[in-house]
């Protein structure tokens, strides 16, 4: 599984996951199900062109994992709404006590061709001036 997410083509991917597929059909049922189910949302990186380093960091879930981790920290202790927006203060405070533990991507100079290949009509800062 691990030599088809360091494939850099899609199709070349998407073969090698169908590969295993095929394969875990018959030794085990459940995972081959699992995999075949989320096979094309795992592959969303390899379609859209990304570059291994950022491929290898949008495909953990780790850091939103992390994050939600600090906010759940943070906020365990609240437990009376004192209006409407209070849970929404208190979420916003632990996402900037979380934020004091984020690193840089690996690989975000390749997020801005992301970017342009997830929303085109977004136009650089420079052409909008």
């Amino acid at each position: 599984m691990r030599a088809a997410y360091n494939m850099i083509g899609y199709e070349e991917a998407r073969r090698a996951l169908e590969r295993l597929w095929r394969q875990l059909v018959d030794i085990n049922p459940s995972a081959a199900r699992s995999l075949e189910e989320g096979m094309e949302e795992t592959l969303t990186v390899h379609r859209l062109g990304a570059g291994p380093l950022l491929r290898r960091a949008l495909a953990s879930t780790n850091p939103i994992e992390s994050c939600m981790s600090t906010v759940r920290k943070v906020t365990r202790r609240v437990t009376h709404g004192q209006g409407g927006d209070h849970i929404a203060r208190w979420t916003a405070a632990g996402l900037l006590e979380a934020q004091k533990g984020f690193r840089r991507i690996k690989g975000y100079r390749d997020l801005a061709a992301l970017v342009q290949k997830l929303n085109p009509s977004l136009q650089p800062q420079q052409e909008v001036a």
